[in-house]
């Protein structure tokens, strides 16, 4: 049954025949009447009065689809651009960095010039390799030695003055320990009177001391101490540092006096060693060999 009426439904007859020839013929009529005359104006008008909100709501989903695709692509460039503002603001904050690093670094070599040509000692310019590992000693690992005259006993100078005193050397390399090392004594006089005194390392950073002085010694918060020169380990003249505090030991019968290094090593990669006269104890010059072993 259902097979027959969906045959009677396609069934082609002459009925359709004709009905199909009047519309084929009402268009051409319709588009020769458009196209001579404006009587189809306002049909055409109220047809798309009708048919545009129909239009619209038809495109609807894809200009919604159009505008979250737009807005996607927009958050995307701008979280692009965005980390590439990034990059290049950190990529110009290391260049910034990097050219006054070398502008500090430039500066302090022309001073180190500076002393080194108005040092009358010949002088050796070393660097910084590392920092030695030793909770027990203040040590710097120099990127020179032996080959290039150093020896142990010589000074080590800085800028601000005495930074402290060569230890031990290989054929590249030496290390040095600082004034504030308990193991380093400087013969020494304060700059306003003369008088003479012995600093000390504290074994803490920053500071170095002048031991067992008679409580009536002439030395006063503020005074500069320079090296004396007695002993010939450290040429006379070369700041140590000033004192920034006088302690009293009435029991003990005897003064102290806590001086701040005028050189700060901590601050800075190059240094001058002095290649004075000494006389450095046996075994202190290692080779590359027994160095490593160390």
């Amino acid at each position: 049954m259902q097979q027959e009426q969906s045959l009677r439904l396609f069934k082609r007859g002459q009925a359709s025949s004709a009905t199909l020839i009047f519309f084929v013929v009402l268009c051409i009529v319709l588009m020769v009447v458009d196209s001579q005359t404006n009587w189809l104006v306002p049909v055409r008008r109220v047809a798309a009065t009708v048919i545009t909100p129909l239009q619209k709501a038809a495109l609807w989903p894809r200009n919604v689809v159009v505008q979250i695709s737009n807005w996607s692509n927009a958050v995307e460039l701008a979280k692009t651009q965005t980390e590439e503002a990034q990059r290049q603001r950190i990529g110009l904050t290391q260049l910034n960095v990097q050219a006054s690093q070398m502008a500090a670094e430039n500066a302090q070599l022309r001073r180190l010039l500076g002393i080194k040509n108005s040092v009358i000692i010949p002088s050796v310019a070393v660097e910084i390799l590392y920092t030695a590992a030793n909770p027990l000693h203040q040590t710097l690992v120099l990127t020179k030695g032996a080959k290039d005259g150093i020896a142990p006993g010589m000074p080590l100078i800085g800028e601000g003055g005495i930074v402290g005193q060569i230890q031990r050397v290989t054929s590249s390399t030496s290390e040095a320990s600082l004034i504030t090392d308990e193991r380093i004594t400087i013969p020494a006089i304060v700059l306003r009177n003369g008088l003479r005194v012995v600093v000390y390392g504290s074994g803490r950073p920053s500071r170095v001391e002048v031991r067992y002085l008679a409580l009536g010694a002439d030395i006063q918060e503020g005074d500069q101490l320079v090296t004396s020169g007695i002993g010939g380990v450290y040429p006379a003249g070369l700041a140590i540092g000033r004192v920034s505090k006088i302690e009293n030991n009435s029991a003990q019968g005897f003064v102290s006096a806590v001086v701040e290094p005028s050189a700060h090593p901590e601050r800075y990669l190059h240094f001058l060693v002095l290649l004075t006269e000494v006389i450095h104890p046996q075994g202190d010059t290692l080779s590359e060999k027994e160095n490593e072993q160390k």
